[in-house]
């Protein structure tokens, strides 16, 4: 990872690209860790709500105190809905499936999300390069493997969520790009992180959720931890590649969030990696390599 992220650099991609990939490869890989410890105390929707919207409210301020224009009433418009998307199906998704689906399972269901952004952008006309396709096949590919002979049970309402997580998220990245932009740079990512929070919070109320009598001290951790490092540095990286890299390399993070949570549940849990897996890790920076590449030629 780091001599790919090295020949990048030496290649032309700017540093800040760089930072933002290491931020989605390396931060969204340990947060599927810190919403399962959080879901000991905080339910799904409840917890992913809070999550975004103190964040969202938090840069949002940032950005007023620095100047910056709020949003139009269609930006708003177009928050709201990249938002529920994004944010409401697909994170909210995500840890509703987490609360019966091992997360093992569901970083690698995850890894589809790269061919159903680029199967969404065919609807816009944009095709992509041979070179990120290959890479999105090998990533893929290498997840399949990483999963092989694991044991994951999931009930079918947990596979559903992980589905509609995948599907949601994919179609609010792909509309972000394409029909609904958002307010330029951080105050679009505030609206976003706003809207959609509040989008959770009305499903947390609809669906009953409530808070415990006594909430775990390692639960409250987690959840700092979702808000600073998932939600205002890696979430805002991603929706800078979104907004100035290829879908394909923006959605690299797919390939890379399974080795990480390896690596955590061998530094954290004491779980021991076979062979195999190590092969199928990489085979899934491979793909990231390749998806470097061929933004390097483009």
């Amino acid at each position: 990872m780091i001599s790919a992220l090295a020949a990048s650099a030496r290649s032309g991609l700017s540093p800040l690209i760089l930072a933002c990939l290491a931020a989605t490869w390396l931060v969204w890989g340990s947060t599927y860790l810190a919403i399962k410890v959080a879901l000991v105390s905080l339910p799904p929707f409840l917890q992913m709500g809070s999550r975004f919207v103190v964040a969202g409210a938090l840069l949002f301020g940032w950005m007023v105190f620095r100047g910056a224009p709020l949003p139009s009433a269609k930006q708003w418009r177009n928050a709201l809905i990249v938002g529920s998307l994004m944010l409401g199906g697909g994170m909210g998704g995500t840890a509703l499936a987490e609360v019966s689906v091992g997360s093992g399972l569901v970083v690698a269901f995850i890894a589809v999300v790269p061919l159903m952004i680029a199967l969404a952008n065919r609807v816009y006309g944009v095709k992509p390069a041979r070179g990120e396709l290959a890479g999105i096949v090998v990533g893929l590919a290498g997840v399949l493997l990483l999963t092989q002979g694991a044991g994951f049970q999931a009930s079918p309402a947990g596979l559903a969520a992980i589905c509609i997580a995948c599907l949601t998220w994919s179609i609010g990245s792909v509309l972000s790009q394409q029909s609904l932009p958002l307010a330029p740079g951080a105050m679009g990512f505030a609206s976003e992180m706003l809207c959609g929070g509040l989008v959770l919070l009305g499903l947390a109320f609809a669906t009953g959720e409530s808070l415990p009598a006594q909430i775990e001290p390692r639960a409250i951790a987690a959840w700092v931890y979702l808000v600073v490092a998932g939600s205002l540095i890696a979430f805002n990286a991603y929706m800078y590649l979104l907004a100035n890299t290829s879908p394909g390399l923006a959605s690299s993070y797919t390939f890379v969030n399974p080795v990480i949570a390896m690596l955590l549940g061998v530094a954290l849990a004491g779980e021991r990696i076979t062979p195999a897996e190590w092969l199928a890790a990489g085979v899934i920076l491979a793909g990231v390599v390749l998806l470097l590449r061929a933004k390097q030629r483009a």
